[in-house]
């Protein structure tokens, strides 16, 4: 290493060179953690500093970003547009991701989820000095990546109750009055094995990957939950919609995911 004369600092290797993409959204939401954040990571390496406009600017940065390391400022969002373009780019393999956190609690449960810091200078520092994990994904075959919980069909979210006598009288009927349990005529292959038909409806499932497989769990009606692990599981009946790291797709007829173990690499905090 040796001193640029012109900037008064150290010169640091490609190694430590990252490329920050500060997320539209998260410079919106809340600018000082966007600043701690950059802070963070000026004093610990050369970066360059991007500001995307839109998803257009997003990937050109990413795809542009040369042999910096690209570390995300934002939302599961951003981590899953980050992921989405380098699966496609067929670039995964390469190098590795990191998140630093930012935006409200819903907007980051799959970032939590798979061990990226709250604290936005703990995950900066991780962004800097962590390990590489690499992790797990399940692909379907529309090209489609889901890093955490795949839910099947998606379960609408519930509109909050008026803040009226209406809104109290439709929130104790429902207190007194169950609602009917919905069922939904899917059929569903895990590995070729099938775990439920069209004839038999089912509540729901759920499937992540772990450790190389994906976890299944079908939900009968009125009945255990049926589990199973697979390296392929495929989904098939009239139109349903999926919900996939929070995200509403479809409607569809069929959809297969296949897990690919350690497809891609997150920087965490070392252990």
């Amino acid at each position: 290493m040796h001193k640029d004369a012109t900037r008064g600092r150290t010169e640091v290797s490609d190694h430590d060179q990252l490329l920050v993409i500060v997320d539209p959204v998260a410079r919106r939401s809340d600018g000082e953690s966007v600043r701690i954040a950059k802070d963070v990571l000026s004093a610990g390496a050369e970066a360059k500093i991007c500001l995307p406009e839109g998803p257009e600017e997003f990937s050109r940065a990413l795809a542009r970003r040369g042999s910096r390391r690209p570390v995300l400022l934002g939302d599961d969002h951003a981590l899953l547009r980050a992921v989405t373009l380098l699966h496609r780019e067929r670039d995964l393999a390469e190098g590795a991701l990191s998140l630093v956190p930012i935006g409200a609690p819903e907007a980051l449960e799959v970032a939590h989820a798979l061990g990226v810091p709250s604290s936005t200078p703990a995950a900066a520092r991780a962004a800097l000095e962590g390990a590489v994990r690499r992790l797990d994904l399940l692909v379907d075959d529309s090209d489609g990546v889901v890093l955490g919980d795949l839910l099947v069909p998606a379960v609408p979210v519930p509109a909050p109750a008026a803040p009226s006598v209406w809104g109290t009288c439709r929130s104790l009927v429902r207190t007194l009055v169950p609602p009917a349990v919905r069922t939904h005529p899917l059929r569903v292959e895990a590995d070729g094995v099938l775990l439920a038909d069209v004839d038999a409806p089912l509540e729901a499932l759920t499937a992540r990957s772990v450790a190389g497989t994906a976890e299944v769990t079908v939900r009968p009606p009125a009945a255990p939950p049926r589990r199973a692990t697979a390296h392929t599981l495929t989904v098939s009946g009239p139109d349903f919609r999926y919900r996939a790291d929070g995200r509403l797709t479809g409607p569809v007829r069929r959809r297969t995911w296949t897990v690919r173990a350690g497809a891609w690499g997150l920087r965490l905090p070392r252990v």
